[in-house]
């Protein structure tokens, strides 16, 4: 299921998003995980890392009086998410050719000034391709799914290199290939999700099948994209086996 984002700051504008995607959802019965608006560009920056893979943004270019506030906000959901779905919906269609330039790939550039039944069909069609891309994924995909009463998110289990505990108090982190997931959560609820991942520190669980080298003296376990976290002692030797077993299990 998708999570469909909005970042606008005029009220009035927040309201006929939120309506027109909601009327949308439930007429073609299209389930998701959630839709939030945001009226400041940082509370929708913060929330970006909560999040995961599968979500669609609706997003203003300009924010309180910053021209292209939007295009950068967008730029920083790329780096979090390059799967990400970016809707550009604005007044200002003379930004399109900036959004090569801010190297944010958009979906559509919807301008607010379009006819209610053309603005609805723009913001289906968005949403249609969000949603039949979220299916692909998950049907091509093994996904590793985490929900709790704070946060929920779902990533390919295949590109999960490890979890981390976080510097803030009952958060871990996880990261994989392209992005980092901040969320509430335990080490020891995370390892009992799925028998392939190991905890091999008090604070890193991996997946080891992304492991690439074991470096013995100095205790670390290094990834494809060279990021490393730490073994104990007490488990080195069996990091090395289970490692082992699964490669010739291929």
């Amino acid at each position: 299921m998708i999570s469909i984002f909005v970042l606008e700051d005029d009220f009035l504008q927040q309201g006929r998003l939120e309506t027109t995607i909601a009327a949308i959802m439930k007429e073609k019965n299209w389930s998701y995980k959630e839709l939030t608006i945001f009226g400041k560009p940082q509370q929708l920056i913060d929330a970006i890392p909560e999040k995961g893979n599968h979500q669609i943004f609706f997003l203003d270019i300009e924010i309180k009086k910053e021209e292209k506030k939007g295009l950068e906000v967008a730029n920083q959901i790329r780096q979090h998410n390059p799967s990400a779905v970016i809707v550009f919906v604005t007044t200002h269609s003379e930004f399109m050719p900036l959004t090569f330039q801010y190297q944010v790939s958009a979906l559509d550039f919807i301008d607010k000034s379009l006819n209610p039944e053309e603005f609805s069909h723009r913001i289906e069609s968005a949403l249609y391709y969000a949603m039949e891309n979220s299916q692909k994924n998950g049907q091509s995909e093994e996904l590793f799914i985490f929900h709790s009463s704070e946060t929920q998110f779902q990533v390919p289990f295949a590109e999960i290199l490890y979890f981390e505990t976080s510097s803030t108090a009952h958060k871990l982190c996880l990261y994989t290939y392209d992005e980092r997931i901040e969320f509430y959560g335990s080490m020891t609820d995370i390892v009992k999700m799925d028998k392939r991942l190991f905890q091999c520190h008090r604070s890193f669980i991996v997946n080891p099948a992304n492991i690439t080298r074991i470096d013995r003296k100095k205790r670390l376990a290094y990834f494809r994209n060279n990021k490393s976290c730490l073994i104990s002692r007490t488990k080195l030797t069996k990091l090395r086996a289970v490692i082992a077993d699964q490669r010739r299990a291929k």
